[in-house]
């Protein structure tokens, strides 16, 4: 039966990879996700799991040896963090298009220089492109309940997911996590039973060279079949909440009913938006929350669907894309291009390099989005030193 623990988040990951049965787990260690893998190597020694720990030299032979473990039809997981998940980089495309179902957490942190250990998304949003599913979570919770998802789902589509949560916020901060019964994970997440494999007795090549006539439709064909990975994301996370009692979306709104002016958010930052929507609300400020959960795929649709209703939207990104600004609010904004009465959209940078977003970062930003005129593609800086400013 489930039983509850406090657990700090990696640890949550490393109970959920447990539950997962993964076969085969390689990382190097780093800050802040190193507390991950050292629970996963103790309990493939003791025998808690059966699995195969492979030590290396580096965060880019980690990623070789699962491209292996995972061509060989095996279900297999790694985890890292800023400067590693860059190091990663041309191996995650091998992995992405190879249609290899690896599953990744990566603990937010901030990139160098300046050398930072804390919390950012910049890390995990630099590698948007290199066709990994991303999914951003808020809680220690929804850290280990993702990753059991992730495999479901990663599995079903053939593309690795990368699980993305906030250093130390949530790495290392103690909170209560329910352990679901192996049984009824066993039931949602069967052994994996590979497609086209490394297979001695039917040899066949993979990543081979591919000329012109046909390189164009192997991309288009990972394109297509991303874009409808997102119903199988959203079919995984309601038969996950039937078996285990809590849904996951793509896109969840807080309180908007009957606002004109909401939040959007990712990560762990969310939390704490509740808690500022939650006062707002009390003095009579029609505001809300919406938390954008899954990035990649991007959620096109239920973007629009969900934010198209509302005067104005405050989109606070913990990232930064010098020259453009925050990514988030980009794909947003994006997304809500074509509308006919599309809100008007409010950009924010906050929280970089670990600096804390509080109840006031968020009084702040809602104040800014209801007194300053709206100039589109405007982002405001908040919680600098000396006030806000805006670029």
């Amino acid at each position: 039966m489930a039983v509850k623990k406090v657990l700090m988040g990696n640890h949550a990951v490393s109970h959920g990879v447990k539950l997962s049965r993964a076969k085969v787990i390689s990382a190097y260690p780093i800050t802040p996700q190193t507390h991950i893998v050292e629970k996963l190597s103790e309990m493939c020694a003791n025998g808690e799991l059966d699995a195969t720990f492979i030590k290396v030299e580096s965060e880019h032979s980690a990623l070789a040896t699962l491209v292996g473990s995972s061509s060989a039809g095996v279900r297999s997981f790694t985890a890292t963090s800023s400067q590693g998940l860059a190091l990663m980089h041309e191996v995650l495309h091998w992995a992405g298009i190879g249609r290899l179902p690896i599953v990744m957490a990566n603990v937010n942190r901030a990139m160098a220089p300046g050398w930072n250990i804390w919390t950012e998304q910049t890390d995990s949003l630099a590698q948007r492109d290199t066709s990994w599913m991303q999914w951003y979570c808020e809680t220690n919770q929804e850290v280990l309940d993702t990753v059991i998802q992730a495999f479901k789902v990663a599995e079903r589509t053939h593309f690795p997911v990368m699980m993305v949560y906030d250093a130390f916020v949530l790495s290392h901060t103690y909170a209560p996590v329910e352990i679901p019964d192996q049984e009824k994970v066993d039931r949602y997440l069967p052994p994996l039973q590979p497609g086209l494999h490394l297979d001695s007795e039917n040899p066949m090549s993979f990543g081979a060279l591919t000329p012109p006539e046909d390189y164009m439709e192997l991309r288009y064909i990972a394109a297509r079949d991303m874009a409808r990975a997102l119903d199988v994301i959203q079919e995984e996370g309601r038969l996950f909440g039937e078996m285990f009692g809590r849904t996951y979306g793509l896109v969840e709104e807080y309180r908007t009913e009957g606002a004109d002016t909401v939040l959007v958010t990712a990560g762990s930052m969310t939390a704490t938006a509740r808690e500022a929507v939650d006062t707002l609300r009390d003095k009579g400020q029609a505001v809300g929350l919406v938390k954008l959960r899954v990035f990649r795929p991007f959620p096109f649709e239920q973007v629009r669907a969900v934010l198209g209703k509302f005067d104005r939207i405050a989109v606070v990104d913990r990232n930064v894309s010098p020259g453009l600004g925050g990514i988030f609010a980009a794909e947003v904004a994006n997304a809500l291009a074509e509308l006919s009465n599309r809100p008007k959209i409010y950009r924010f940078i906050a929280g970089l390099g670990g600096r804390d977003i509080t109840p006031d970062t968020f009084f702040e930003i809602m104040d800014l989005t209801r007194t300053q005129e709206y100039k589109p593609g405007l982002t405001y800086w908040v919680g600098l030193k000396g006030g806000w400013h805006a670029v």
